[in-house]
């Protein structure tokens, strides 16, 4: 009975995984001097009181460590046509703020103009998730406007029907 309720190989669950349509985001940040930001589909809404959402980043992700000392985050709610903004900060490209256009948040991060919906946060709570970490944040700002999201699904981006 046990070997049946053992884990499935990576391969078998990001195939699985994949099948999954999203939402795309950009979190962004500012951890000193540095700006942040990283596309991320690892994002829900967690709580309506409080106000609390999660952001899942892999602790390999050159960001990564900068969400825990920033104590602050934004997340960019990506709108249909933005697929440049998303391949620019899911790229290694060292100056992605030159080449987007934003302007400072409510938490002092950046926030991307064009943007479907914006949550603007304060760190809430860190938790462990496997190779990720799983950031909640208490949104203390908010914005949103008509229009379609961008989505995620079977390895890129798709329109909504």
């Amino acid at each position: 009975m046990t070997n049946a309720l053992q884990s499935v190989g990576p391969d078998k669950f990001k195939r699985t995984m994949r099948t999954f349509t999203s939402g795309v985001t950009v979190v962004t940040l500012r951890d000193g001097e540095a700006l942040h930001g990283i596309t991320v589909s690892a994002f829900s809404s967690l709580s309506l009181d409080p106000p609390l959402v999660l952001v899942c980043i892999d602790k390999s992700a050159a960001s990564h460590d900068a969400f825990a000392r920033a104590g602050a985050f934004v997340v960019n709610i990506l709108e249909a046509g933005q697929e440049g903004v998303s391949n620019l900060f899911a790229s290694r490209d060292e100056d992605k703020f030159a080449r987007a256009t934003w302007h400072e948040g409510v938490v002092g991060a950046p926030v991307l103009d064009g943007a479907f919906g914006v949550a603007e946060c304060v760190l809430h709570d860190s938790l462990p998730g496997g190779d990720h970490t799983i950031f909640v944040g208490r949104v203390v700002g908010a914005s949103a406007h008509d229009g379609m999201p961008l989505l995620y699904g079977q390895g890129g981006y798709r329109r909504q029907a």
